[in-house]
């Protein structure tokens, strides 16, 4: 089934490429089907990017979804207003909304403490938000810390050195949705330079570690309910995001290592191989299939009545 997206949205074109089902509004009104209502909050500079990394993974589906953007209040330097006006509303206009499902991208903010992001306090109210309009969210690096931090006081710490590269990872709860279908091992990518307090965050009762890696610590967060999901890394990244960001940081001179088991040989002239595409496409799957699909209410207006 096709995901619905705004009809010039450039992810479109790149998605029609890849032979993924692009529906535009004026064809989906012919459909007689409840779509997936998804919004998502990019918080990510490159916007473009990022919304054609996750519609891809949304698209991939055999359900039919409806994606809208919403931004926070903040001045964006790397996506044109013009882009920002066209397809991202403020969360004032959709507040009175209900979802069946959202997505808070990663951002980089991570040097600075949650309080001193300049569009913190505008988070923290979509994300309390969240828990009344929308039935399942998935919180991705970053905002997987700040929500962890704001909903359960599980604090962040800096690394000694960056986390960067692609790593292996097992599932913890095999009896868990998200995971379904998974090999022993799977890979994901991890670019940060924080990572959560873990032995708070498993002492945490509402929550459950699904997954994780000896090297990058918990993957993988779920509350009791399967509402809230945090995700540590970036299942969703292209197989030449790794290497943008490394020629990025290297070319200002900023200290970064090759990231590990990503260059084969780790020969940096090497094209990259992606090594984690089908995790990530099953990990969505699971979660639009398992965690909203068959739990949200058809009435979308009347998740509001269900208990957190």
């Amino acid at each position: 089934m096709p995901i619905k997206i705004p009809k010039d949205l450039p992810a479109a074109d790149v998605l029609r490429r890849e032979h993924i089902f692009v529906m535009d509004t004026l064809r989906a009104t012919t459909q007689d089907i409840r779509p997936l209502k998804i919004l998502m909050l990019n918080l990510m500079p490159t916007k473009a990017v990022t919304e054609t990394q996750i519609a891809r993974l949304l698209g991939n589906t055999p359900l039919q979804i409806e994606l809208e953007l919403v931004k926070v209040k903040h001045d964006t330097k790397n996506t044109s207003q013009e882009h920002m006006i066209a397809f991202y509303r403020n969360f004032s206009e959709i507040k009175e909304n209900f979802y069946d499902g959202m997505i808070i991208t990663g951002a980089p903010v991570e040097h600075l403490p949650f309080g001193e992001v300049d569009y913190w306090d505008e988070l923290c109210e979509i994300m309390d938000w969240s828990t009344t309009h929308v039935f399942s969210t998935l919180h991705i690096c970053w905002a997987a810390q700040a929500a962890l931090f704001h909903h359960y006081g599980i604090k962040k710490k800096a690394l000694d050195q960056k986390l960067f590269g692609v790593f292996d990872h097992t599932v913890e709860d095999r009896a868990c949705m998200l995971f379904r279908g998974f090999d022993d091992v799977f890979r994901a990518p991890h670019s940060r330079h924080t990572a959560l307090d873990e032995e708070a965050l498993r002492k945490e009762k509402d929550l459950a570690v699904l997954a994780s890696s000896v090297k990058a610590g918990p993957y993988a967060i779920a509350d009791t309910a399967g509402r809230k999901i945090f995700i540590t890394g970036h299942c969703e990244y292209d197989a030449d995001t790794l290497r943008s960001e490394y020629v990025r940081d290297k070319t200002a001179g900023l200290p970064i290592e090759i990231p590990e088991n990503y260059f084969p040989g780790d020969d940096d002239t090497a094209s990259p191989l992606n090594t984690w595409r089908s995790g990530a496409s099953l990990l969505y799957s699971n979660w639009l299939n398992y965690y909203v699909y068959q739990e949200t209410p058809y009435i979308v207006e009347s998740i509001g009545d269900i208990g957190r």
